[in-house]
């Protein structure tokens, strides 16, 4: 199968082009605009070989995007604007890119009628759960901007499905960490904060619960909904994990023998989900479960970072 993998120089991006290359027979086009969140240099050791070629351009170019959908068989959208805090700050790149773009792509999907549209998303977009977990068929209940974008591309992608016929799937997956992740998120952002002796400013008072899913366990969870998801169906990816980000922050200061008083509460931001959850039924039952715990994928992060 020949992939066009947008967004693919960003943190999953990347780790799904490596996956990719490294473990199926999949050729990748990889397109990325190089904007803050993406890097060349996460695509580091699959330049240059006979099954990827890599193109810097936006996903709003459609031109661009025409000519590039038009020689794949499926198109995976990685590409979007995806800090919640930068979205609160400014929502207009976010609308822009995760809306527009998804736009643009569709439309060049259904032109060229692919095999398969896999959008990817998040589980942002159900909003907090306090109790329990969200399972595809909720309610999408956003509650920052940056998930609103993403919510929005997920309607209108499905929406294409059932107008058009077009094959789209959706994947939505609980927190990921590890390798090539921008040094602005939680992980990475404390990790190396940590190692140099720097404050880590931890939201409110640190109980906001995520599901910490390892990087590689929800690539191999997109490439099996590529391969296996029925058209229209939305599947969630996680891990089954949970740990608040004072808890991840204190394993952090753990692995990397820094003092505790470097932790510091600061203000709250604006919307802060308390909890995310997922019900993974779905793709389970297309025959993938995760593989790394958070205790083996913190620890391969860290080393990563510290590295």
């Amino acid at each position: 199968m020949r992939l066009l993998v947008t967004g693919g120089a960003g943190f999953i991006g990347s780790n799904f082009v490596h996956y990719a290359l490294e473990n199926t027979t999949h050729d990748v086009v990889t397109l990325d605009a190089l904007t803050y969140a993406g890097s060349r240099s996460n695509l580091d050791g699959t330049l240059g070989g006979e099954r990827h070629r890599f193109v810097e351009g936006d996903i709003r170019n459609r031109g661009l995007v025409d000519e590039l959908v038009a020689d794949v068989d499926a198109v995976v959208n990685f590409a979007a604007e995806s800090h919640v805090d930068r979205s609160i700050d400014s929502a207009e790149p976010f609308v822009s890119t995760n809306v527009q773009g998804t736009q643009t792509l569709l439309d060049a999907a259904r032109t060229h009628d692919v095999d398969r549209f896999l959008q990817v998303s998040t589980d942002e977009v159900y909003g907090e759960v306090l109790d329990g977990t969200f399972s595809e068929d909720d309610p999408l209940e956003p509650r920052n901007p940056y998930a609103a974008t993403k919510a929005g591309a997920d309607l209108l992608a499905r929406s294409y499905h059932t107008t058009y016929g077009l094959p789209v799937v959706i994947t939505r997956s609980s927190n990921n960490y590890g390798p090539r992740q921008h040094p602005e998120k939680l992980i990475p952002k404390f990790v190396t904060n940590a190692a140099s002796g720097d404050s880590l400013p931890v939201y409110g008072d640190g109980s906001n619960v995520r599901e910490w899913t390892y990087v590689t366990d929800n690539c191999r969870g997109i490439d099996r909904v590529l391969r296996d998801g029925a058209p229209g169906e939305v599947y969630n990816i996680g891990s089954g994990e949970e740990l608040s980000n004072l808890e991840v922050t204190r394993r952090i200061i753990e692995a990397t023998g820094a003092s505790e008083d470097l932790v510091e509460f600061v203000e709250d931001r604006p919307g802060h989900d308390q909890r995310y959850a997922l019900d993974t039924t779905k793709v389970t039952e297309l025959g993938w479960e995760p593989r790394w715990t958070v205790d083996e994928g913190l620890a391969e992060t860290v080393n990563y970072y510290l590295d």
